[in-house]
């Protein structure tokens, strides 16, 4: 019976069907600690998202990047930076268009580097069940070759190799579920992050613009009434 076991199947199959179970315990390996690594830090992204709305609702009359937690303090700080630049004529919605694009590129690179290595995943899930295909195709054209070299086709003698070929199916579809379905999960989780977190610039960006735009109008509202007082 150990023959039957995963270990004896492993040292009981042909080369090539070992080779492509080593393989594809190696890709299960690495999606798992790429999944891992994924729920932290988009557990971790969320919270900062999370935040990040919840002060851009509660913005006043100034604003303070260190307010802000994470990555976001990093977008809300190169937005004031863009408002510093004052363009002339330009119109409120232009001002606030401006900043708010400064920001959602700032937000695009984090974004990004939370993207990394989840084409690990997609590589995995689309191709690991055709690897683990091979090694069955090619297990079970190994029975076949020694069935036709013994002449014989007992179970006994079929049922080992047709076991060890199968094994290196359910090894590829081991590998291929997790990852499609953490690849799945991740971009729905980076599309609610990206959404929130362009919620939130625009609440900046509002409020540096109307920040923006009151300064300008009571710097020249005392002029105004000095010319007018001099008419």
């Amino acid at each position: 019976m150990e023959q039957y076991s995963i270990k004896g199947m492993f040292l009981h199959a042909d080369p090539v069907v070992q080779g492509v179970m080593v393989l594809l315990l190696l890709a299960s390996i690495a999606t798992w600690v790429v999944i891992i690594e994924k729920a932290l830090l988009l557990r971790k992204a969320s919270r900062i998202v999370w935040q990040f709305k919840r002060t851009a609702y509660q913005i006043g009359n100034s604003i303070d990047p260190e307010d802000y937690p994470g990555f976001s303090s990093m977008i809300v700080e190169s937005g004031i930076k863009e408002s510093w630049d004052h363009a002339g004529g330009e119109t409120r919605a232009d001002y606030r268009e401006r900043v708010e694009r400064t920001m959602r590129g700032t937000l695009a690179s984090r974004i990004y580097r939370l993207e990394a290595r989840i084409t690990l995943l997609a590589t995995v899930g689309s191709t690991c069940p055709f690897i683990g295909l091979f090694g069955t195709v090619w297990g079970i054209m190994h029975s076949f070759i020694g069935i036709a070299a013994t002449g014989e086709t007992t179970l006994a003698v079929v049922a080992p190799g047709i076991a060890e070929a199968l094994f290196a199916t359910a090894m590829g579809l081991c590998a291929a579920i997790p990852a499609v379905v953490a690849f799945n999960k991740v971009n729905a989780t980076l599309k609610k992050l990206t959404k929130e977190a362009v919620a939130a610039i625009g609440l900046v960006g509002n409020a540096l613009a109307r920040m923006h735009f009151q300064q300008k109008e009571s710097r020249t509202q005392p002029y105004i009434a000095k010319v007018e007082k001099q008419g």
